[in-house]
């Protein structure tokens, strides 16, 4: 799927410790879009190891989702799938009790909590869906802050072509949320350690672990320069004559 190497976990907490700081000292406000299930958990865990260790200031921290509130209380629920870092980090801090809950940290579940976040020009960061900024409680939050340079988007997910987040990376200089066109005044900054998926190495290691290599792989997911490319690597990794990789054109039908 990518051709593409993250960033080790420890560089991006230093990267988003940075962001947070300068944003904060503008006065303005980080918003984080994020899917429910899995990444909003992810950075709650990392923004309370900032906080932990005095990293960032302690500004309220909000995760304005119901589901996310919902999913959040399942992790919670099951401390027995935590991994070793996270059963480290809670037995080496014994302050901590809640990995997902702490004292700057507050849920919303409401819509009317929700929109009176939007009356708050004091620094926070906002968690909220969707993703890919296409839909979602995040739209509201951000067609308040988008025109005020002194606000943050911090864009912790992957965004296909074609969606609002896009749109932010490339810096399109005008957009549109809810139909109205805004200027696009906001600090966009990107975090690709935060992803779900494996990257260059982990998806070749994985290939040279099979006992006998695939004889047809198809590179279904992601676009199509990162797809080329990473095809292009397996065929150097694994140079056989029984070894094909197919990047599929759209609707392209093959008999298994």
């Amino acid at each position: 799927r990518d051709s593409r190497l993250h960033p080790a976990m420890d560089d991006d907490m230093a990267r988003m410790q940075q962001i947070i700081i300068a944003t904060y000292q503008r006065g303005g406000t980080v918003l984080i879009p994020a899917f429910a299930v899995g990444r909003t958990q992810q950075v709650v865990y990392t923004l309370h190891q900032l906080i932990v260790k005095g990293d960032i200031p302690p500004i309220p921290i909000i995760v304005d989702s119901p589901l996310a509130t919902e999913v959040t209380q399942a992790f919670r629920s099951h401390p027995e799938c935590y991994d070793a870092e996270m059963r480290a980090f809670i037995s080496t801090n014994a302050g901590v009790k809640d990995v997902f809950g702490f004292s700057e940290l507050r849920y919303t579940r409401s819509v009317e909590e929700s929109m009176a976040l939007n009356n708050n020009r004091d620094p926070m960061i906002i968690i909220a869906p969707s993703g890919m900024m296409e839909h979602g409680r995040i739209l509201h939050h951000l067609k308040h802050r988008i025109e005020d340079p002194k606000n943050t988007v911090l864009i912790v997910g992957w965004q296909s072509e074609n969606t609002l987040g896009r749109r932010l990376v490339e810096g399109d200089p005008e957009v549109r949320i809810f139909g109205e066109s805004y200027h696009n005044r906001i600090q966009t900054e990107v975090m690709n350690g935060f992803s779900g998926h494996a990257d260059r190495d982990e998806l070749l290691a994985w290939v040279a672990s099979a006992e006998t290599p695939p004889k047809r792989t198809f590179l279904v997911h992601g676009e199509a320069p990162a797809a080329f490319a990473f095809a292009d690597l397996l065929r150097v990794a694994h140079p056989l004559p029984s070894f094909q990789v197919d990047v599929p054109t759209w609707k392209q039908q093959v008999e298994v």
